[in-house]
């Protein structure tokens, strides 16, 4: 799962007629720009062995339909996996959002919202949770790298944790308005954590021992 954060453009030109166009420094034409330019921060400055999302999703501008605004308000995404890239981004995607507004004569604000972490599975972890699963005879899917968040990465931040998915057999996604639980599949998810639980504890027990030469 990856990193979630946010940001905020406010592009300020400098409004007027839309019969006169020339007296004007149109926000929207630069915004609009903007919204194809910020795409080039992942195909041309992000390795292609490494993974991004930039996605614009909130476009606002104007009052009229006869009358230029004097600016617009972008606000998009960014969905991130691993600690350096998510940290380059911020700075990559004003640098290119500047340097375009300033192409047309505008000037741009840049607000960045830090969110979620990505997911971080520790290999011990991940070890414990498999085993768990091939006593109980659970069968193991590896999961694809997904683009959604999830906040269980701020636990990861302070233990060692292994993050699952644990279907249900529903026919639709989360989120989807129809997701439906499949409450069967509650008896083994929690059976599962609990012998994971048990396992985890025992393996914390004997490194102790070992440690302390017992």
């Amino acid at each position: 799962m990856a990193g979630v954060d946010g940001f905020k453009f406010t592009v300020l030109g400098k409004g007027g007629h839309a019969a006169i166009p020339d007296a004007v420094i149109d926000p929207i034409v630069a915004a609009s720009s903007i919204v194809g330019g910020l795409q080039t921060a992942v195909s041309r400055n992000i390795s292609p062995f490494d993974s991004a999302v930039v996605s614009v999703c909130k476009f606002q501008a104007g009052t009229s339909w006869n009358v230029i605004p004097g600016e617009a308000v972008l606000e998009g995404t960014v969905r991130t996996f691993g600690r350096d890239l998510r940290s380059r981004l911020p700075e990559l995607l004003e640098r290119i959002a500047g340097g375009i507004a300033s192409g047309y004569g505008a000037e741009t604000r840049f607000r960045w919202f830090p969110g979620i972490p990505s997911v971080n599975n520790d290999p011990d972890m991940v070890e414990v949770m498999r085993k768990a699963a091939e006593i109980l005879g659970l069968p193991i899917v590896t999961a694809r790298p997904s683009a959604g968040g999830e906040d269980f990465a701020f636990y990861q931040e302070e233990v060692p944790g292994r993050f699952i998915w644990m279907g249900t057999g529903g026919t639709e996604e989360w989120h989807h308005p129809k997701f439906t639980v499949n409450e069967e599949a509650l008896a083994p998810g929690t059976a599962l954590f609990v012998l994971a639980a048990v396992q985890a504890l025992n393996t914390i027990a004997e490194t102790n021992r070992q440690l302390s030469g017992a």
